[in-house]
C-alpha cells in the first residue's frame, strides 16, 4: 500500500490548486480518501471531533445493505428461474442465457448458484448504470463548485436499485437517478442540504413518468411475457384469501417484487446492525410500525364489503409492499427525516400512518411506502420547528 501512497502524493500537485489537472481535483480528493483518511485534520477548539464522519457512515450503511442486496441477487434469479422451470424451460433467453450456458448452470429453482448468478445478471446491470450516471452528476456539480466528492451517493446508488423492478429498462435506471441527484438533492445544494430522499425522489420520477416499466404485473418477474402479481395487488382484488404466497414466503422475501425490498428478514438483520452502531433511529423505525401496525388494525376491525385491502390482517403489512426496507433504510435518513429525538415519534408515526391510508383506503395505489416517506419528509422540518418551540416555551416556564 505504500506503493499507492507514493504514487498519489506524487500526483498531487497536478490536481492541486494552480496544477494543470486542477479543474479534476475532486475526483483525485474521493480516489484519494476512499482508500485512506483524510490528510487534513480540524485545528482549534470549535469543531466537534467523533470517531464517525460521513465516509464511516455510509459505509456502516452499505454494510447493513449487504443482506438485500444478496437477497435481491438470489430472489430475482429465484423467481425467474421457478416460472421458467413452470414453462418446461430449462435456460433463459438473451445474452443472459448464454452466459448461464457458458457456465453450465440450467434455470434450476433449486440451485442456488443458478439463482445467485441468474439474479446478478438482472442486478448488477442497473446497479453499474446507477453508479456511472449518478456518480457522473456527483462529478459534475463537484467540478462546477469546486468541492469535494460526497460520499452521500454512495448509499443513494445501492438504495435506488434495490427499490426497481428486474425488468427496468436501463435508459430509465439513469434518467431516473440523474433526477434524484440533481433535482432532489444538488439544486439545493448538495449531500446535506436536500429536504427529500434523493432514492426516492428518483423512483418517485419513474413512477410517474414511466409506470408502465414501474408497476403492473409483468415487471416484477425477469421473464418476457409472463404477468405475476405481488401480495399487494392480490390483496387488492381478491382480499388475503386470494394471496398464493405464505406469510413465511413473504417474511424471507421469495415473492415478486423490487429486487431488494422483499425480504423483510433481510432488512431486520441490517436493522439490527444500524442500531447496534448507532447510525440508524430506532425511534423512527419503530414508530413507523407502531403507525402502520395500529391505523391498520384499526380498519381491519372496521372492516369493508367492497374493499378487500380491508381484510388484511395487520402483520401482513410488515411484510409486504417494501414497508420494512422503506422505514428502516430510507425512513432514517439522517438528512431528510426529523433530527429531534420527540421529533422522529411523530415522523415515524406520520409515515406509518399514510402507509395504511394509501394502501387500505386508495387500492389503486397499494404500495403507498414511497409516497409516505416522501410526504412526511415533506412535514420534518415543520415537526421539529414545533418540537423545538415546545421545549423553549417549557424552559421558559421554569424560569419564570
Amino acid at each position: 500500500m505504500k506503493v499507492l501512497r507514493d504514487f498519489l502524493d506524487s500526483q498531487h500537485p497536478h490536481f492541486a490548486k494552480g496544477g494543470k489537472l486542477e479543474v479534476l481535483y475532486p475526483l483525485y480528493e474521493a480516489l484519494d480518501t476512499f482508500v485512506y483518511t483524510p490528510g487534513e485534520t480540524a485545528q482549534g477548539a470549535v469543531h466537534v471531533r467523533d470517531a464517525i464522519d460521513l465516509k464511516r457512515l455510509m459505509g456502516t450503511v452499505a454494510i447493513a445493505l449487504m443482506p438485500c442486496i444478496l437477497m435481491a441477487l438470489f430472489n430475482t434469479g429465484y423467481q425467474a428461474n421457478s416460472v421458467l422451470a413452470e414453462m418446461g424451460q430449462t435456460s433463459a433467453e438473451g445474452w443472459r442465457g448464454a452466459i448461464l450456458t457458458l457456465m453450465g448452470l440450467a434455470t434450476d429453482p433449486h440451485n442456488i448458484i443458478s439463482n445467485f448468478v441468474h439474479g446478478a445478471l438482472y442486478f448488477v446491470p442497473v446497479f453499474l448504470v446507477t453508479q456511472i450516471a449518478g456518480g457522473l452528476c456527483e462529478v459534475v456539480f463537484s467540478v462546477v463548485r469546486k468541492h469535494e466528492i460526497n460520499e452521500g451517493f454512495l448509499v443513494t446508488g445501492i438504495l435506488y436499485p434495490l427499490t426497481l423492478p428486474p425488468t427496468i429498462p436501463l435508459w430509465q435506471v439513469a434518467i431516473g437517478i440523474m433526477f434524484g441527484v440533481v433535482i432532489g438533492k444538488e439544486i439545493f445544494g448538495g449531500t446535506g442540504k436536500n429536504f427529500l430522499n434523493p432514492a426516492l425522489t428518483a423512483r418517485a420520477f419513474l413512477f410517474f413518468a414511466y409506470p408502465a416499466q414501474i408497476s403492473g404485473d409483468k415487471v416484477w418477474t425477469a421473464v418476457d411475457g409472463y404477468s405475476g402479481a405481488t401480495i399487494l395487488s392480490q390483496a387488492t382484488t381478491g382480499g388475503i384469501d386470494a394471496v398464493t404466497f405464505s406469510f413465511t414466503d413473504a417474511f424471507i422475501g421469495l415473492i415478486p417484487g423490487s429486487m431488494g425490498e422483499t425480504s423483510t428478514l433481510a432488512v431486520i438483520l441490517g436493522a439490527i446492525y444500524l442500531i447496534a452502531t448507532g447510525i440508524g433511529s430506532w425511534r423512527i423505525m419503530l414508530a413507523c410500525l407502531v403507525g402502520l401496525v395500529g391505523t391498520t388494525a384499526l380498519f381491519f376491525m372496521i372492516g369493508s364489503e367492497t374493499n378487500m385491502m380491508f381484510s388484511m390482517p395487520p402483520l401482513w403489512h410488515i411484510v409486504v409492499g417494501g414497508f420494512a426496507f422503506g422505514a428502516v433504510f430510507m425512513a432514517t435518513d439522517p438528512v431528510s427525516a426529523s433530527m429531534t429525538e420527540t421529533g422522529k415519534w411523530y415522523y415515524g408515526l406520520l409515515i406509518g400512518f399514510m402507509v395504511a391510508l394509501i394502501r387500505v383506503v386508495n387500492p389503486a395505489y397499494p404500495a403507498g411506502t414511497m409516497l409516505a416517506i416522501l410526504f412526511a419528509n415533506c412535514f420534518a422540518p415543520l415537526i421539529d420547528y414545533f418540537v423545538i418551540n415546545a421545549n423553549i416555551k417549557r424552559r421558559a416556564l421554569r424560569n419564570v
